[in-house]
């Protein structure tokens, strides 16, 4: 471990900017859902009615986890039930990044040229992810406290997402010593988490019927986690087990790391043919070849929620009937139209944020692939730089289209299918609206990688400010001006709210301006750059 304090300092300037957006945003958000049900039910016997509902609604405990109880605390905590899977995401993609795509990079051999220990930049890694966790859990626990609601439970609040965020930590540090690549093991560890995922929805929603498969939920560690049950049983066992995890998983980890290679995986890669394909000949055929993983990956994830949220929209109807108020506020999210239209639209921004997510992520495909060099490579040929940009914006123009058509049309089959009187399509319009608003967040990052290369991380921070906008902007009373620094505050609400062309077409505008400028700098600019 020697240097580890050294490359600590090193992890935090490098993510000065991404590291502190995450965990502040994660850590505000349920916090914000407090004032939201003392708003919506102000008595306990408007709150348990919720809760019947919500407790044996298959859909609700698919995306949230299982209900427990009608306190306001307990009804906070089911809310917040999906974003542990969040900061395991984040969690997992910080350690492969400072562990496997440095060493990818060849950032690790030049580290390890110094006087540093062969475990301290994996040390390193965890302990700055680790601590982002604490801090996330601390500020968690500090603004539950603040709106009055028990320590105890605070407590198991905070120790919920943090535990989470440790677990797949030290998933994401197994997945970077099985492979060479940081890309596959990148995929490696998101398979763990969407697997624990899948395994943690199985069980609950078996649990609210036969529960015959509730053990299910059991053999992951995001079920773990949700089994505290913060402000209902406030349980300890389930987080000494998640303890007992990221420690023997940690631990592999660093077994792992002592035999292999430096530079290599302990899984062998797989060999390529002796010549490319014909078929790899053009700019746009290199790009499909490097995109459509990510875009079936996407994909598939996008269809998922297509059915959970499909399958949850059955019960809004329940969910509002004998309670005016928040009758009220669906319909002013979406006009004067059903409510179960409302319900798509509010759903329509959460996919959009996503499918910028998706966006951001192909643009900045072409940064890995000048650091890496092998775009040098690529515009050695007859290929020019704006030929190469195209075959990868390509992705990030359409890419997004083919995820919120995939989620709104699973979206309205799956509640036709269970019963609903909303054809199929009116999701779809609602998701497609979102497009102009992806492609500005795309458009920045364009112009973030052709101004300033250095600086192209800051698009994820961009995307994190519209996702604060966006979720709890209303709700923390932010001036007008600063929600409107969004672009997903200009996009109709759709399907019910009144439709009007004039603010899509000034997005597209703005996409098209940002767009222009970065592929200018790209055109002017030193490859790789300076």
């Amino acid at each position: 471990m020697t240097g580890a304090g050294r490359l600590v300092r090193l992890i935090l300037r490098r993510d000065r900017v991404l590291l502190p957006l995450w965990v502040v945003l994660l850590g505000v958000i349920p916090v914000s859902y407090v004032a939201s049900f003392k708003g919506l039910f102000p008595t306990a016997a408007s709150r348990q009615e919720y809760a019947d509902v919500s407790m044996h609604n298959a859909g609700f405990v698919a995306l949230y986890g299982r209900l427990t109880g009608a306190g306001i605390g307990e009804l906070v905590a089911w809310r917040a039930g999906f974003i542990p899977v969040m900061i395991a995401l984040f969690s997992l993609l910080t350690v492969i990044r400072h562990t496997r795509a440095d060493e990818e990079a060849g950032r690790s051999e030049l580290i390890g040229a110094a006087p540093v220990g062969r475990r301290a930049q994996l040390g390193a890694a965890l302990i700055v992810t680790g601590a982002a966790n604490v801090v996330l859990g601390a500020i968690l626990t500090a603004g539950m406290l603040g709106q009055g609601l028990p320590v105890a439970g605070s407590l198991a609040f905070g120790a919920e997402f943090l535990l989470a965020g440790w677990a797949f930590a030290a998933v994401g540090a197994i997945a970077a010593q099985l492979t060479s690549s940081a890309r596959s093991a990148r995929a490696i560890a998101a398979l763990a988490l969407g697997v624990a995922w899948v395994l943690r929805l199985a069980g609950d929603i078996s649990a609210v019927g036969s529960g015959t498969l509730s053990w299910l939920s059991w053999l992951s560690p995001i079920g773990w986690v949700q089994h505290i049950y913060p402000y209902g049983g406030d349980r300890v066992w389930p987080a000494v087990l998640t303890v007992l995890f990221t420690a023997a998983a940690g631990a592999a980890a660093v077994v792992l790391l002592g035999r292999r290679d430096f530079g290599s995986g302990l899984l062998p890669d797989r060999l390529g043919p002796a010549t490319a394909a014909p078929g790899l000949r053009s700019a746009s055929a290199l790009a499909w070849r490097l995109h459509r993983g990510l875009l079936i990956g996407w994909t598939v994830g996008f269809t998922a929620l297509g059915l959970v949220f499909g399958g949850v929209a059955d019960g809004v109807a329940d969910l509002v009937r004998d309670n005016d108020t928040m009758a009220q506020i669906f319909a002013r999210m979406g006009g004067e139209s059903a409510l179960v239209n409302t319900y798509f639209a509010s759903i329509a921004g959460m996919l959009g944020l996503l499918a910028a997510g998706y966006a951001v992520q192909a643009t900045l495909r072409m940064r890995v692939e000048e650091a890496t060099g092998h775009a040098e490579v690529v515009l050695g040929t007859a290929t020019g730089r704006l030929r190469w940009a195209a075959s990868h914006l390509a992705f990030s123009l359409l890419g997004p289209t083919v995820l919120l058509v995939v989620a709104g049309l699973v979206e309205g089959v799956v509640y036709r299918a269970i019963g609903g009187d909303v054809a199929p399509t009116v999701a779809l319009g609602g998701a497609l609206a979102q497009l102009p608003a992806v492609w500005v967040l795309a458009a920045v990052a364009l112009l973030l990688f052709g101004v300033l290369p250095r600086l192209v991380p800051a698009a994820w921070g961009v995307l994190a400010a519209c996702a604060l906008m966006l979720l709890v902007g209303t709700t923390l009373q932010f001036d007008q001006w600063v929600l409107d620094l969004s672009p997903f505050t200009h996009i109709p609400h759709l399907p019910g709210g009144h439709a009007s062309a004039t603010p899509l077409v000034v997005l597209t505008a703005v996409a098209v301006a940002l767009g222009a400028a970065g592929l200018y700098g790209l055109r002017h600019r030193d490859i790789p750059a300076g």
